[in-house]
């Protein structure tokens, strides 16, 4: 099979010339969005240099926005824009910009106002600043898990603080799971379409992912099963609540199919609920269905600030001390003044108030954009923070995402969730949640509209 060589000038770094032959082939034409590009050792054996700088060169490539990596499956074709392939929490960005691109909480004064006032009330008691100075239990203080334990029962997740530990938020809480629990080399699965930390986060370990077919009802079991006949994997990741970017929901049925087989094949089980619903919009947890092998994320990133950085992830009791020992060896503990801050700031009241008014502006902000979308391909929980919008057929997602940022309105396409060796679908993630207001988000669902309807990208049959 024919696989494409480019043609490098013989001056200057091989890996740059590579990177820049990419760019060029896709501008051109030679190479197309969603193109697999040849595994990198027969690249490296055609063009008579090493698979280090085959690597380096891709690598580059996909900085630039060029290419996007999946794991166990290669490097494709992101698009011809050059774009970055995740946004970043915090770049900079021009003023007047609306970026829809990633999943935060809706902004309120108050969130700075009620981490004020809990560092206020800490500077008032010198034992909690002694504390505070000090090293901890890898886990936390016993006191302090009981507090979020608390804080977690009256969100109706009833855990118990010798069940939990205390992380970094719910990345780390993530990244933590996976390398105590699995070796270089080992398999996960995945829903197809996936959390972007996951994927960083196997990337790192050196782990490898099966991305499993999805529909309306989130995973679709019966691909898993297949898959555990064939070879299973160690460690299923699921967000049963609400996936992210599509929003799907597992059904009860698939959640009790799922724990049957992590239970016939010994898999555990890592559930994240960081995509933060109310009790009333949630399913049956896994870590209730199937304690002795789940393990539970969640975080105050969605609920409280992104900032605080302070996650909790459940495990059952014969993981507890070798997931202390992980943490202890990557960090020795998580800081314990934010640990408290976050204590004082749930003790206060403000948590709960900062909580109910979010639910009620996210609850506003989906019939917002369910109503200037409702006769488009959406889906997303009603009361969550993302919708999920495919693209009819002819639209592209690389050049709608171009021609919003033309437009001052970020927003993401599909690469950067994709598991597997599938072609990434043409849809895109709104995050309703970040826009700055209701307001700038309704500026950003019309520009949305005005770009989906008009030519070039306005489909043949609309």
């Amino acid at each position: 099979m024919t696989i494409w060589v480019p043609q490098l000038p013989p001056q200057g770094p091989r890996y740059r010339a590579l990177s820049e032959a990419i760019a060029t082939a896709i501008e051109d034409g030679e190479l197309t969005t969603g193109e697999r590009l040849p595994p990198q050792r027969r690249l490296a054996d055609a063009l008579g240099v090493t698979v280090g700088t085959v690597t380096r060169g891709y690598a580059e490539a996909e900085r630039q926005g060029w290419l996007v990596a999946r794991v166990g499956s290669g490097t494709y074709v992101r698009g011809a824009a050059a774009t970055p392939a995740f946004p970043t929490p915090g770049a900079e960005c021009d003023a007047g910009l609306i970026d829809l691109s990633l999943s935060l909480p809706p902004p309120h004064p108050l969130r700075a106002e009620a981490l004020g006032r809990a560092l206020s009330s800490m500077a008032r008691q010198p034992r909690l600043l002694q504390a505070a100075v000090e090293y901890q239990a890898a886990e936390g203080l016993f006191e302090q898990r009981r507090v979020l334990a608390d804080w977690l029962a009256t969100l109706g997740m009833t855990l118990p603080a010798e069940e939990l530990l205390i992380t970094q938020g719910g990345q780390h809480g993530i990244s933590l799971a996976l390398a105590t629990l699995l070796r270089p080399g080992e398999r996960l699965a995945a829903d197809a379409l996936t959390y972007p930390g996951l994927i960083g986060a196997a990337q790192q370990a050196h782990l490898k992912i099966d991305g499993i077919a999805m529909d309306a009802d989130g995973m679709d079991v019966e691909a898993l099963a297949r898959l555990c006949a064939r070879q299973a994997p160690r460690l299923v990741y699921v967000t049963p609540d609400q996936n992210n970017p599509t929003g799907a929901s597992l059904s009860e049925a698939r959640r009790r199919r799922l724990v049957a087989l992590a239970r016939e094949y010994d898999i555990w089980l890592l559930e994240d609920g960081v995509q933060y619903l109310p009790a009333e919009a949630r399913g049956t947890p896994l870590y209730r269905l199937a304690p002795e092998r789940t393990l539970f994320v969640f975080s105050t990133a969605k609920v409280l600030a992104g900032g605080l950085r302070i996650g909790i992830l459940r495990a059952p009791e014969r993981l507890r001390e070798r997931l202390a020992a992980s943490l202890r060896a990557q960090s020795w503990m998580v800081p314990p003044l934010m640990i408290e801050a976050v204590c004082q700031w749930l003790a206060s009241g403000d948590a709960e108030t900062l909580l109910r008014w979010q639910c009620d502006e996210l609850a506003a902000r989906q019939a917002l954009a369910r109503c200037r979308l409702a006769r488009w391909d959406i889906s997303g929980q009603p009361l969550g923070a993302n919708l999920w919008l495919r693209l009819p057929h002819g639209v592209r997602s690389a050049a709608l995402v171009e021609a919003l940022a033309s437009r001052d309105v970020r927003v993401t396409s599909a690469e950067p969730f994709c598991v597997g060796s599938e072609p990434a679908p043409q849809a895109i993630r709104l995050c309703l949640s970040a826009a700055a207001s209701r307001e700038a988000l309704d500026q950003a669902l019309q520009a949305l509209l005005e770009v989906l309807e008009a030519p070039p990208l306005a489909p043949a049959t609309l």
